[in-house]
């Protein structure tokens, strides 16, 4: 049913209340953390982060009828001229986007699948209003549009170093900036400030056109942003992805789900190779579950949430805390060492996002999974043994970079020796 979204969604009280990068290595320059900024708390994160999980038990209740009413007063907000976005015409007035339902509420978090002239979406913030977003007090001083462009892009740029600890220059913040002049600017300026206040949506912003390994932002009315739906990954599905989504359900044979993972797994290498050296800082992972991620329909793998993604400056601050022991330098998937004489947890991470990977994906696949007439065993066996030893807790240092770069290479080889052997019994 379509719903065209008016004050009737509304309660009486919510009602009245309203007030150019040529090279990936060029995005990114280290800069030390900001002052103030500190650790939070590990219970404070213990929530399913994935969007596609329909609650948790931390969850708000996810209904139809909230949704609603939310995406009501974001229209009530736009009808008012207090924000404005690329899809607001098409949810408000045309009635091009509509709601299909509520996927996940948490601590705030909001995501809600839609579709969009005939294309499946996900609508998400992280807050549920849009007067819950820091407002610009700028706004309300001058009349028209005098604020200066340099001022606006020095803002930007001060709230992505606070939010991901990483400096950008003037010409790589397109993707987060690209001012529009007219009767609504102040609307846009607006909305793009509540929009720079999610890290997530900074992220997958400036990857977008550096990462196949990322979302693809579609647009975003107000304080919500809209991305490409895929399917996230489980923990209790056999192959971790359903890979009937991916393969199509009549290829979903032993051999096509074989090959299927082969290209999945090999993916998975070329987002980790991706993430450690196409930045000028490695991007660390410190939430890896099958949940975090999806498979686009040529196989390549996304990372679908990166609430948990930090580059090297704050991944470094973030382990750097106060430790009597080598388990209170543990940050989820990211771990460091106790320095017991200082008692003080080293700032570089000791595991990394490879090793991860090979214990909480590449296990489940390849332990005696393969089997069969498909593959050889002494292959599978060779295979089972590189993904253990990738699996294994590492060393930091030079020892533990070149015990890195080993097992990624012996990997990649037996992967594409599978690949070739599959491709070789048809």
């Amino acid at each position: 049913m379509t719903t065209f979204y008016s004050f009737s969604h509304l309660s009486g009280h919510e009602a009245f209340t309203r007030g150019t990068c040529p090279s990936p290595g060029c995005l990114f320059q280290s800069i030390e953390q900001p002052p103030g900024w500190q650790r939070v708390p590990r219970a404070a994160f213990i929530t399913l982060q994935t969007p596609f999980i329909l609650g948790s038990v931390f969850s708000e209740s996810c209904t139809d009828e909230k949704s609603h009413r939310i995406l009501a007063r974001l229209c009530l907000d736009y009808s008012s001229g207090a924000l404005t976005g690329d899809l607001c015409e098409d949810l408000c007035v045309a009635q091009k986007l509509v709601y299909k339902h509520c996927l996940y509420y948490d601590r705030g978090k909001k995501v809600i699948q839609a579709d969009w002239r005939g294309q499946s979406i996900i609508l998400k913030s992280k807050k549920e209003s849009f007067s819950s977003y820091q407002h610009l007090s700028m706004l309300e001083e001058v009349e028209t549009q005098d604020i200066p462009e340099t001022e606006l892009l020095l803002m930007v740029a001060l709230e992505v170093k606070n939010a991901l600890g990483l400096e950008l220059s003037n010409n790589t913040m397109e993707p987060l900036w690209t001012r529009k002049k007219g009767p609504r600017w102040k609307a846009q300026v607006a909305s793009m400030w509540s929009l720079l206040q999610q890290e997530e949506y900074i992220y997958f912003s400036l990857l977008q056109d550096f990462s196949k390994h990322v979302l693809r932002i579609i647009g975003s009315c107000g304080h919500f942003y809209a991305v490409e739906y895929l399917t996230a990954g489980h923990a209790w599905h056999k192959t971790l992805f359903p890979l009937e989504n991916v393969i199509g359900p009549s290829l979903t044979g032993h051999r096509s789900r074989v090959r299927a993972i082969i290209d999945i797994a090999l993916s998975f290498l070329d987002m980790v190779r991706h993430f450690d050296n196409d930045f000028s800082h490695r991007l660390h992972l410190c939430d890896i579950k099958p949940e975090n991620f999806a498979i686009r329909h040529d196989l390549t793998v996304v990372a679908i949430d990166v609430d948990m993604a930090f580059f090297e400056p704050k991944m470094r601050d973030i382990l750097e805390q106060k430790c009597t022991g080598d388990e209170d330098c543990n940050f989820f998937d990211c771990f460091s060492k106790c320095n017991l004489k200082i008692r003080k947890c080293g700032a570089q991470r000791a595991n990394n996002n490879l090793q991860v990977i090979c214990d909480k994906i590449f296990r489940r696949w390849f332990s005696p999974n393969l089997r069969g007439a498909l593959v050889s065993l002494p292959l599978q066996l060779q295979l089972q043994k590189a993904v253990q030893e990738c699996a294994q807790p590492g060393h930091t240092g030079a020892t533990g970079h070149q015990r890195t770069l080993k097992s990624f290479s012996e990997l990649y080889h037996l992967l594409r020796v599978t690949q070739r052997e599959l491709r070789g019994a048809e």
